[in-house]
């Protein structure tokens, strides 16, 4: 599918910006088809993953092409990030499994922004939230909004539900399946379906898995039964529909408005990653502020 994507029309003209999500459209272009990097006059992305590959490959000496940095955007990370995963998780943990949330323990690994949405989402649906966290401000950040801060191995035996939101992989290993409890429900909520050690799921116990229904997997590791959701990848997506539709717009005015920047002011910008302009950043807010009601004052 992305693929299909690189050229258009009758004529197979190729690509001339690019607009990604998560780095995958940007690395198939540049791995596959460098030629094609000359006509290119800039790439947005929208994602945190993504935008990790950038400075990577900026790092590395292997960024052609100027980029914008979507994701970091105020109007994207505090709000797609942070309000879209507050609705959008427990949505689509109830759809999947029709439990009863109020009551219920849960580990959120990682507190980003989509980490803090997600603790936030559980805390508003009656479940007591635990966090775990390599970074010690956002450690800090999660302890001052009330939630238990713990090792995540120390706090995934007492969990109902566990939700890894890090960017990172390898967080649910072997030996925190084992740790859990039964009838635990395992779920990610971060870019990549790596962050679940799904392969080792599969070849160890891939024998006992039993779908319930799609995207919802039940599996008995020694005894006890494990509810994995949408097999390790994007929950929200994979059990509900995603983000609210308001919240996405704020996103994706941010990648329309970048791809504007670039398209027009391309001789501006070098081989390097920029954060969206603030002025842009802040007409994206202003953009929105009518379907919400809201009014601004204006300095005299």
């Amino acid at each position: 599918c992305i693929e299909q994507t690189l050229f258009f029309g009758e004529d197979r003209k190729p690509l001339s910006m690019i607009l990604d999500d998560g780095g995958d459209l940007t690395n198939m272009v540049l791995d596959r088809y460098p030629e094609l990097a000359a006509g290119i006059k800039g790439l947005s992305e929208e994602t945190t993953t993504g935008v990790h590959r950038l400075y990577e490959r900026v790092e590395n000496g292997t960024l052609p092409i100027p980029a914008i940095n979507v994701n970091d955007s105020v109007t994207k990370s505090k709000f797609d990030n942070k309000y879209g995963c507050r609705e959008s998780l427990v949505d689509a943990l109830r759809r999947a499994t029709d439990l009863m949330m109020a009551g219920k323990v849960a580990v959120v690994a990682g507190y980003g922004d989509v980490g803090k949405g997600s603790a936030e989402s559980l805390s508003r649906a009656g479940v007591r939230v635990m966090v775990s966290e390599i970074d010690p401000i956002c450690a800090l950040q999660a302890a001052m909004e009330g939630f238990e801060v713990k090792r995540f191995l120390d706090a995934v035996p007492l969990a109902d539900i566990v939700v890894t939101a890090t960017g990172n992989k390898d967080i649910v290993k072997e030996e925190a399946f084992k740790l859990m409890k039964d009838k635990t429900v395992v779920c990610n909520i971060g870019h990549f379906d790596n962050e679940i050690d799904m392969a080792w799921l599969n070849k160890n116990y891939g024998n006992t898995k039993d779908t319930i229904k799609p995207q919802v997997d039940l599996y008995n590791i020694d005894g006890k039964e494990i509810i994995v959701l949408a097999e390790g990848r994007l929950v929200n997506l994979g059990c509900a529909t995603g983000h609210p539709s308001f919240v996405m717009s704020n996103s994706f005015t941010n990648q329309t408005l970048a791809q504007l920047e670039l398209w027009n002011n391309s001789d501006k910008y070098e081989n390097k990653v920029y954060m969206l302009p603030k002025h842009l950043d802040e007409q994206v807010a202003r953009l929105h502020l009518a379907k919400v009601g809201a009014q601004l004052d204006e300095l005299t």
